[in-house]
């Protein structure tokens, strides 16, 4: 099933998310509709606040950004293939690295798009779509992809690492999506 993408403004947005147990109902299917949401989406990650669930649930396939890297380009990203993965309860257990910037988007946010500086590594323990419990340090794109996802579980967004001036700039657009004023070629919904 295809969900429709919560837009900037709702709450649960800005809520912590909430852990999961390994019964939670439906889990398997849940995340099947959010693979076939993000990619009906053309997006790159996708987290449950941005479904309109609070819970720590993210899936990010971050092969699409390095398939479409030129060859030179992907020299920039050593030891980072890009992975297709769910996450489950992550946290965060060491940033490594310099912080580095990326043209960063959002699916709740559209159209608007900002350079973002994030660390080079981060090293997450996490568990699986089968409820296997992992520990992974995670580079260049793939670590700025789940980077971007995390920060949706603990209810912050990318515009948050914007300087005042530029949010400030950014305020018309973003009061527009708030409230529904969008043209998007995937399913959106206002939530409070």
């Amino acid at each position: 099933m295809i969900y429709p993408i919560v837009a900037y403004g709702a709450s649960v947005l800005r809520k912590v998310a909430s852990p999961i147990q390994p019964d939670y109902p439906k889990l398997d299917e849940l995340i099947d509709s959010m693979w076939e949401t993000m990619y009906a989406s053309n997006g790159v990650g996708l987290a449950a606040p941005q479904v309109n669930l609070s819970i720590r649930l993210f899936v990010i396939d971050s092969v699409q950004i390095m398939e479409h890297l030129e060859e030179d380009e992907k020299h920039a990203y050593p030891g980072d293939e890009g992975m297709k993965e769910v996450f489950i309860n992550a946290e965060i257990l060491q940033l490594e690295g310099e912080e580095w910037p990326y043209n960063e988007g959002c699916l709740s946010i559209p159209k608007i798009r900002e350079d973002v500086y994030r660390p080079e590594k981060v090293t997450l323990r996490y568990f699986d779509a089968n409820f296997q419990e992992n520990t992974k340090t995670f580079t260049g794109i793939t670590a700025r992809v789940i980077l971007h996802e995390y920060d949706h579980i603990e209810g912050k967004l990318f515009i948050d690492y914007l300087k005042p001036l530029k949010k400030k700039l950014l305020q018309g657009k973003l009061n527009d999506i708030s409230k529904g004023k969008w043209k998007v070629d995937y399913k959106m919904m206002l939530a409070k």
